[in-house]
């Protein structure tokens, strides 16, 4: 949702128990990982050579089961999978990274988190595999700066999911995946009992119970499907805090929650072109001017530095807007007038898409805000609804005047700030083990 997102530690502070809910998390997943055997070095390499599966069958236990309960309340409307981070793909450092570390836990029988469960147990090899593992990311640092611009590039997708992948409902991939690892999990069993010699007859039966309930959840989480953008629109929260000066007394603040549509019409979205103007030059934040115009209008004039992402494009690049801009990104809509930006607006922020505004009056408006002085832009009278309401000597796109401001010229613009940056989700780790 578009709350304003605040820090963990703003989070602990204003609850305590929120340390003795990590403590307990922690403790637990600890506990899970050395019962399991991930703290021993034999049984980790062991699943390399079929004669003993636990380590993989948890650990795909573990991943299937959070998929499961993950889509479960996305599709419930509990949970908004925007907000969840996901870890760009970078296919081809990806390969090369996996194969490193694949040999590496094959030899040494560790992965990075589980020799830290060995470590924690006061186990010599986990210690001395965790140190090696420090020295690796030392000397990563100190010759990324050789080869940062391949392997931050080559192959990169972005923020990039299965069902975007292969152009399927996410239910649909949920119940694949499901599938998958339960004939990995009966192929597992048939290696441990030909190479590992184990008697599968004395294995719990409550397993199978266990996968009955695993594939039947994922089957109701394709049932149940996901949220429309409209339901997800309509879902939107915004906080506004509005604080009022008095004389010889404290401030008054007051804090407003809006619909979506109420923001809209109380055009609390809407900036001026003087405020749009100034925002390029406000070093608390940093604009993103997204032209949602056809191309055709965009080559004609467009405000330096603007994007063009015609609107029926514009879900294209909304995994890119969710996860790679900084927090401090403002994106500002502009249409010719404010039809296409409205429309716009909805689609980022029925995707919670953070700190998304609407250019007053849009292209027209900017051009009779800072280009009323330029003879060569003639008014066409017979402008309809979000065209536009110029003719244009040629197409010279941002090469008008008008289009890159002077900040001397125009050093004292007064507006109204509409703008409220909205903290941003940060990015979370990941690992295995």
């Amino acid at each position: 949702m578009n709350f304003p997102l605040p820090s963990l530690v703003a989070v602990s502070a204003a609850n305590p128990w929120t340390y003795v809910l990590f403590a307990v998390i922690g403790f637990a997943f600890g506990y899970t990982l050395e019962m399991s055997g991930f703290g021993d070095s034999r049984k980790l390499a062991a699943q390399f050579y079929f004669t003993e599966m636990t380590v993989l069958k948890v650990m795909f236990t573990a991943i299937t089961v959070a998929m499961v309960l993950l889509f479960g309340a996305v599709g419930l409307g509990v949970l908004d999978f925007s907000q969840v981070w996901v870890n760009p793909t970078y296919l081809a450092s990806g390969i090369i990274g996996g194969l490193i570390m694949g040999v590496g836990f094959i030899v040494g029988g560790f992965c990075p988190t589980t020799s830290l469960a060995s470590a924690s147990t006061g186990k010599i090899d986990g210690m001395l595999f965790m140190f090696g593992g420090f020295v690796g990311a030392f000397l990563f640092g100190e010759t990324e700066k050789y080869f940062d611009g391949w392997y931050t590039n080559a192959g990169y997708y972005g923020r990039l999911t299965l069902d975007q992948v292969f152009g399927i409902p996410v239910g649909a991939v949920v119940v694949i995946v499901i599938l998958m690892a339960l004939f990995m999990f009966w192929g597992g069993e048939q290696l441990e009992r030909i190479f590992g010699k184990k008697d599968l007859s004395k294995e719990p039966k409550l397993r199978i119970a266990g996968a009955a309930a695993l594939f039947a959840a994922a089957v109701a989480v394709l049932a149940i499907g996901n949220p429309t953008l409209e339901e997800k629109y309509n879902k939107v929260k915004f906080t506004r805090t509005e604080t009022i000066e008095q004389l010889n007394a404290d401030p008054i603040i007051n804090t407003y929650i809006y619909t979506a549509d109420e923001m809209l019409e109380n055009r609390l979205v809407f900036i001026t072109p003087a405020e749009a103007f100034k925002a390029k030059y406000n070093q608390s934040m940093n604009p993103v001017y997204l032209d949602v115009r056809s191309e055709a209008d965009y080559n004609l004039y467009h405000i330096e530095n603007a994007v063009n992402v015609p609107l029926d494009r514009l879900t294209e690049v909304i995994p890119v807007l969710l996860s790679e801009p900084p927090a401090n990104t403002v994106f500002i809509l502009m249409s010719n007038d404010e039809t296409a930006a409205v429309s716009a607006w909805k689609t980022l922020v029925g995707s919670s898409v953070p700190n998304v505004y609407i250019l007053e009056g849009g292209v027209n408006n900017w051009i009779a805000f800072f280009g009323k002085d330029d003879k060569t832009l003639q008014p066409a009278p017979n402008a309809g609804d979000d065209q536009l309401g110029y003719i244009f000597p040629a197409a010279l796109g941002s090469r008008y005047e008008s289009c890159d401001p002077s900040p001397i010229e125009y050093e004292k613009l007064e507006f109204e700030a509409k703008i409220k940056l909205q903290l941003k989700r940060d990015k979370s780790g990941g690992g295995c083990g």
